[in-house]
C-alpha cells in the first residue's frame, strides 16, 4: 500500500507540473526542416498569398510605419529574410539576449517561423528592368515582392517587428514564469509602440491568471489589436486555451489546402475569430534555413499581418474597427454566422482592405474591461493612462474579488426556516418522550410476570422440575410455550 500511494503522489505531482507549465508552443508535430532547399521555391511555395487576396491587398498597402510586437522565442535576425525587419527588441524570460534575437524554449525554432509569415522580406538581388514600367498602378505579385527576389515574403513586408523573447514549453532556467513573462511581454510592447501584438502560444487550459488582465486591459485602452492562436488538435488541445480565449483578442483557427477545418491544426471554441491557413506553411529558421510546418502558430501571424496592412492604410482607424474589418469581410462557412470552427468565416485580406464596412460601434469580439467587471468584480485598475501618452507605465494589477454582500431576507424566507426549526424540535421530543415511556412500561410489565409466575404455578397444583427448588419456572414448558407461539405466528403469516 505504501508502494501504491508513493506512486499515486508521483502521479499526482507529475499532473501538478504539467498544470503549471501554462503555456504550450502550437507549432504542430508535423515540422520538417527544409535547410538544403532553394530559396526561390520557398517564395513559390507561399500559396496563401494569392490565395487568401494577400497579393491584391498589397497594391493597398505593405504595412509600411506599423509596428508589429511577436511575443515568442526570439527573432534570428541575421536571417537573410529578416535583415532590417527587427527595429527593437527584448527579452522577458530572463534567459535570452537584451535585443530578443537569441532563439530560446522549448521550440528556439518558434519565433523565427512566425516572424518570416508575418514580415519576411526575401532576399536577393533582382534584375534590372528592361523597360520602362507600364503607367497606372500595377498590383505586386509574390515574385517582386520583398527586399530580394528569394526566399520567405510576410504578409506586411514592409512592418516594422518588436521581437519579445519568451522562455516557454519547458522549465525556464532563469526561473521566470509564464504568469510574469506574458503581462511584462505585453505592457513592454504596447509601451514600445505596437499597434499589432502577434501570440503564437497556447496552453490546455480557457482561464488564465489574474495577473494577466491588467496587461490585456491596458492593451485594450492603448488601441491595440492583439492576435492569438487557437491551438492545435493535434497537440492534445481539442477546445482553444488562453491566451486565445481573452474577450477582445481575435483568436485565429486553422485551415488546409481545401479550406476545411484542419483535423490536426486547429481547435475549436466560441471565442474563434476567424479562419486562416494552417498547412504546409513554408517558414524561415534560424540559422538561415527553412521549413515546412503546420499550426495555428502559422495562421495568426497570417491575420496578424492583414491588421497591419489595414492599420498602415488606414492610420487614424482604431483597433475595434480594424478588427471589424477582418471579421466582417470574412467568406462565411460552416453554420451561418460564427461557429466555432470558423469563427465568422474564411480571412479575405483584399476585402478587408478595400470593402465597404460599416463602422462599428463596439469590439465585435468583446472587451477584456467589461469581462474584469463581470467577473472579477474588483472594478478596474484605479490608475488609467492619459489620452495620448507615450510610454506610461502599465496599469496596477486588478484587485482581487471582493467577498460578496448577503442580501437582506424577505419576511417569508426568514420566517420559514425558525418554523421548520421549532416544529422538528417538538416533533423529536415528543418522539423521545414516548420512547422513555414505552421502554418503562415494558420494563414493569416484565418485572410483574416473573413475580407472578411461581405462585400461579403453585396454586394450579403442578409438581416443580426434579431437583429444581419450590417455586422455580420449569423451562422445559417455557420452551414449548416459546414453540407454540412461533407456530401459531407462522401459521397467520401463511394464511396471510
Amino acid at each position: 500500500m505504501r508502494a501504491q500511494d508513493a506512486n499515486r503522489a508521483r502521479g499526482r505531482g507529475r499532473c501538478v507540473r504539467s498544470l503549471t507549465t501554462a503555456l504550450v508552443l502550437t507549432i504542430a508535430a508535423s515540422l520538417s526542416l527544409a535547410g538544403p532547399a532553394q530559396a526561390d521555391s520557398i517564395r513559390s511555395g507561399e500559396y496563401w498569398l494569392d490565395g487568401y487576396g494577400v497579393t491584391k491587398a498589397w497594391k493597398e498597402s505593405r504595412g509600411a510605419g506599423v509596428k508589429v510586437a511577436i511575443i515568442d522565442s526570439g527573432i534570428d535576425t541575421a536571417h537573410p529574410d529578416l535583415k532590417g525587419s527587427v527595429v527593437e527588441g527584448t527579452d522577458v524570460s530572463g534567459a535570452g539576449n537584451a535585443g530578443g534575437t537569441k532563439s530560446i524554449g522549448a521550440k528556439p525554432e518558434h519565433g523565427t517561423l512566425v516572424a518570416s509569415l508575418l514580415a519576411g522580406r526575401g532576399h536577393g538581388t533582382r534584375p534590372k528592368p528592361t523597360s520602362s514600367p507600364t503607367p497606372g498602378k500595377a498590383a505586386p505579385t509574390v515574385q517582386n515582392m520583398g527586399a530580394g527576389p528569394d526566399g520567405m515574403v510576410g504578409v506586411a513586408p514592409e512592418a516594422q517587428l518588436l521581437s519579445v523573447s519568451t522562455w516557454l514549453g519547458s522549465p525556464n532556467p532563469a526561473g521566470k514564469s509564464d504568469e510574469d513573462q506574458i503581462p511584462e511581454a505585453v505592457r513592454w510592447a504596447v509601451d514600445h509602440g505596437a499597434k499589432v501584438i502577434n501570440i503564437s502560444l497556447g496552453s490546455s487550459s480557457p482561464d488564465w491568471p489574474q495577473s494577466w488582465d491588467a496587461a490585456f486591459l491596458y492593451a485594450e485602452q492603448k488601441d491595440v489589436v492583439v492576435v492569438a492562436a487557437a491551438g492545435n488538435r493535434g497537440s492534445g488541445n481539442i477546445q482553444v486555451g488562453a491566451p486565445a480565449t481573452i474577450p477582445g483578442v481575435v483568436t485565429v483557427a486553422g485551415l488546409d489546402r481545401k479550406n476545411t477545418a484542419s483535423q490536426d491544426s486547429s481547435s475549436q471554441g466560441i471565442s474563434i475569430a476567424v479562419a486562416a491557413p494552417a498547412e504546409e506553411l513554408e517558414g524561415a529558421l534560424p540559422g538561415g534555413g527553412y521549413a515546412t510546418w503546420s499550426g495555428t502558430s502559422g495562421a495568426a501571424p497570417i491575420v496578424a499581418g492583414v491588421a497591419a496592412l489595414i492599420r498602415s492604410k488606414y492610420p487614424e482607424m482604431s483597433a475595434k474597427q480594424v478588427i471589424n474589418r477582418i471579421v466582417t469581410t470574412a467568406k462565411d462557412v460552416g453554420d451561418p454566422g460564427r461557429d466555432p470552427l470558423y469563427g465568422f468565416g474564411i480571412l479575405d485580406a483584399e476585402k478587408a482592405l478595400t470593402a465597404d464596412v460599416p463602422e462599428a460601434q463596439s469590439n465585435p469580439l468583446g472587451t477584456i474591461s467589461e469581462w474584469i467587471r463581470v467577473h472579477r468584480r474588483g472594478g478596474e485598475p484605479s490608475q488609467k493612462p492619459p489620452a495620448g501618452a507615450g510610454n506610461l507605465m502599465p496599469q496596477q494589477p486588478v484587485s482581487d474579488p471582493a467577498p460578496p454582500v448577503a442580501k437582506a431576507a424577505d419576511g417569508l424566507d426568514s420566517a420559514l426556516p425558525g418554523t421548520l426549526v421549532v416544529g422538528f424540535s417538538v416533533l423529536l421530543l415528543a418522539m423521545l418522550v414516548g420512547a422513555v415511556l414505552h421502554v418503562r412500561a415494558v420494563a414493569r410489565r416484565e418485572a410483574g410476570e416473573s413475580e407472578s409466575a411461581p405462585s400461579a404455578a403453585a396454586t394450579a397444583g403442578e409438581p416443580a422440575a426434579a431437583g429444581a427448588p419450590a417455586g422455580t419456572a420449569v423451562p422445559a414448558r417455557e420452551e414449548a410455550s416459546d414453540a407454540a407461539s412461533e407456530k401459531a405466528s407462522g401459521g397467520t403469516a401463511a394464511g396471510g
